[in-house]
């Protein structure tokens, strides 16, 4: 999501649980400064929803924007943590991780063998990915059900991503 200045193709994947499908496209800019723009949307639409969410976006280890909103907890940013380390770890959004547990007619929690404390399979967190690179950042939400959390930052990355 933030864009990168390395003139690589930047690609947001969608868990198809909420029957999306992944979208690329050429990317430019300056990544600390572009996380503002999909931050600053995210903010928007959770102003506009009276939504009680932190949102946060990291690249390579780096905070690069963080909003606490009404209503939100520091609990919240616990699970910010706990599910940008499941992206970074499997490299899809946190949401599919868990679906993908779930399928096997198992948990996350049971299955992974990763302390529940650290990590959370649960849904509002997508990887940012640089095409022949890998994940190098993430796009958080939490506040709301699972569901939710996944779908509003799905909402937001196709608001974002439209030309």
């Amino acid at each position: 999501m933030p864009r990168v200045d390395t003139g690589q193709q930047v690609e947001i994947r969608y868990s198809p649980a909420c029957g999306r499908a992944a979208q690329t496209g050429p990317v430019q800019g300056h990544a600390r400064d572009d996380a503002w723009t999909p931050g600053s949307l995210l903010v928007e639409m959770a102003r506009e929803r009276q939504a009680p969410v932190v949102i946060d976006i990291h690249r390579a280890g780096q905070q690069l924007f963080h909003a606490a909103l009404p209503g939100s907890t520091p609990g919240n940013d616990a699970w910010i943590t706990r599910k940008r380390r499941v992206v970074e770890r499997y490299g899809s959004a946190s949401y599919l991780v868990g679906a993908r547990f779930r399928a096997k007619g198992t948990t996350f929690e049971e299955s992974s063998r990763l302390d529940p404390d650290e990590y959370a399979a649960h849904g509002g967190s997508f990887p940012i990915t640089v095409e022949n690179v890998g994940v190098i950042g993430s796009v958080t939400v939490s506040g709301l059900p699972q569901l939710q959390d996944h779908r509003f930052v799905v909402e937001a990355l196709e608001n974002f991503l439209k030309p």
